[in-house]
């Protein structure tokens, strides 16, 4: 959690926040299918529905009042990974940086599947 204090009172923002807004943002990106999580019983990546999306998203709290990202995706088969990855990077750090005012050190992209329709 981080806590935000001014003038007018105390702004606490929980890392549940940053999931919804990161998973989110990545998610009406180009390409991405959907969030993914490894499956703990048969090992194999599993894209996750809108309401567990969250579980794709890891949060880090920085001692700089900064936050870390890490995100685990499904994409669309053809798509430019890089180009993909980098548009991801910058449009969740952009949107999370503007929704919370919270700086976004590093944001982490994990391409777990490819999904071939």
């Amino acid at each position: 959690m981080i806590r935000i204090e001014n003038e007018l009172g105390m702004i606490s923002i929980t890392s549940e926040v940053f999931t919804n807004i990161a998973g989110e943002a990545a998610t009406n990106c180009f390409g991405v299918k959907g969030m993914g999580a490894r499956s703990k019983t048969d090992g194999l990546v599993h894209l996750l529905r809108r309401e567990s999306m969250s579980k794709g998203v890891s949060v880090h709290f920085n001692e700089d009042g900064s936050i870390s990202i890490s995100l685990h995706i499904v994409v669309d088969h053809g798509v430019n990974l890089r180009v993909l990855a980098m548009s991801i990077m910058s449009e969740v750090s952009y949107k999370v940086s503007t929704a919370t005012g919270v700086p976004v050190k590093d944001v982490d992209v994990f391409i777990d599947s490819m999904h071939i329709s």
